[in-house]
């Protein structure tokens, strides 16, 4: 059936059978379905949505679009984790060497910058030298080496899915349940793992704003992934500020190297970090409950063994063999650095994370459109988290820009962003719930 048809079917209102969806993600594989075609299919499921079956067959669809990687090679089980996408959230770079540390191989395959929010591969790129982009081989030899390996889809996995995420981007076709579990676990299931975790976030710094959608979007995601044969759990957390102190692409790797040392570790993040490590260890084994797990996590950090194996990765993967002692000596620095001063004595009350997503975009650390380049430098460093006492001209964050009228507007952008108050704030915890 031509494209458009397709299209229409959608844009009526009907269920497309998985022979439809099957064809027309194909053709997004070689080419024959345009970008605008694309778009146009994605605004329908956007405003139609989709059924359970039309789900899972577009999930399959991208799954099967390229190769299927198999690790029974390894002696180790394979999980691996994702997250829906927050601000300030740079999780993965501590998770994915602190679960490898305690026993459990983590081929981690990681998107780029979505909308406000940061990606992964963005944060990693930062790197001089750090190949986000390996073959399949090496992927697999860092992978049983080293234990874990960050890297984003190679042109043979779920090809389909790299394409349609891309357009999407650029399109405001992100927030819908089908189309981003189908995104998900379309990679997630063609790297062949055993486990999954899933850090489903909601507020205003999320893609799924509240809490009821977020827990509808953690079902779909739970239940398409344990009906492909991979066990899932989610943990529902909170977005309504940014996870780490720290907003931008070389800031949140740093952030990550001093979390990983001991040298800082923001409350928040150390909190969502521990959780889903545990939930990783015990689901694959090698914990015999939640409770002993958290303890083998914390060990690995408190021993440096989790620094460790984040270092072994980067080296493996062409960056420095000293980056974790010397990240400051390897990382892209902004040439202007400046404070956002509170205006009064007061408490940080309410922290508007989207906005602050949005302004390191504005900076140039995010994507207006799919092939903009994207600057690393730039961000927002030593954010005050909610319920921080601040003094008149005390610093609210300090601004990383390439310009006087970046900061500027960056600095204008913050204070907006940012409610402040003469009376103590209530904070609210950052884990929400458990999905199984």
């Amino acid at each position: 059936m031509l494209p458009q048809e397709i299209v229409r079917l959608k844009r009526d209102k009907i269920e497309l059978p998985p022979a439809l969806i099957t064809e027309f993600v194909s053709g997004i594989t070689d080419g024959s379905v345009s970008d605008a075609q694309i778009s146009a299919l994605a605004m329908a499921i956007y405003f139609n949505g989709m059924s359970r079956n039309e789900t899972i067959a577009l999930t399959m669809a991208m799954r099967d679009s390229g190769d299927r990687l198999s690790w029974d090679e390894l002696d180790k089980p394979v999980a691996d984790k994702h997250s829906t996408g927050g601000v300030g959230d740079n999780v993965s770079l501590m998770l994915a060497p602190l679960v490898a540390a305690c026993g459990v191989a983590v081929p981690m395959i990681s998107g780029r910058g979505l909308g406000h929010t940061g990606g992964t591969l963005d944060k990693m790129d930062s790197i001089p030298g750090y190949t986000t982009q390996p073959d399949n081989q090496l992927f697999r030899q860092v992978t049983r080496d080293v234990g874990c390996a960050i890297i984003g889809q190679t042109s043979d996995l779920a090809p389909a899915d790299q394409r349609f995420y891309g357009v999407r981007d650029v399109t405001a076709t992100v927030e819908n349940i089908s189309l981003i579990t189908a995104s998900i676990l379309s990679k997630k299931l063609a790297a062949g793992l055993g486990w999954l975790v899933l850090d489903v976030k909601c507020g205003k710094g999320a893609f799924m704003g509240n809490v009821d959608r977020a827990r509808e979007l953690a079902r779909s995601l739970v239940d398409v992934a344990n009906g492909a044969g991979t066990k899932t759990t989610a943990l529902l957390t909170d977005m309504n500020e940014p996870l780490a102190s720290a907003v931008g692409n070389a800031v949140e790797v740093q952030n990550a190297v001093d979390f990983l040392t001991g040298a800082k570790r923001d409350p928040r993040l150390e909190t969502i970090v521990l959780a889903l490590a545990a939930e990783m260890i015990n689901a694959t084994g090698q914990a015999e409950d939640l409770s002993t797990a958290h303890q083998y996590a914390q060990n690995a950090l408190a021993d440096g063994e989790a620094a460790a194996v984040f270092g072994k990765m980067v080296a493996a993967l062409g960056g420095p063999v000293d980056f974790v002692e010397k990240a400051e000596n390897y990382l892209p620095k902004a040439p202007i650095i400046a404070p956002v001063v509170a205006p009064r004595d007061c408490y940080v009350a309410k922290v508007n994370a989207r906005a602050l997503g949005v302004t390191v975009v504005e900076l140039g650390g995010g994507r207006r459109l799919r092939e903009d380049k994207v600057d690393h430098r730039v961000g927002l460093v030593d954010f005050a988290a909610v319920g921080t006492i601040l003094k008149a001209g005390d610093p609210l964050c300090f601004v990383h820009a390439n310009t006087e009228t970046q900061i500027q507007q960056a600095s204008e952008s913050v204070l907006e962003a940012v409610e402040l108050s003469e009376e103590k704030p209530t904070t609210s915890d950052v884990l929400i719930e458990r999905i199984a």
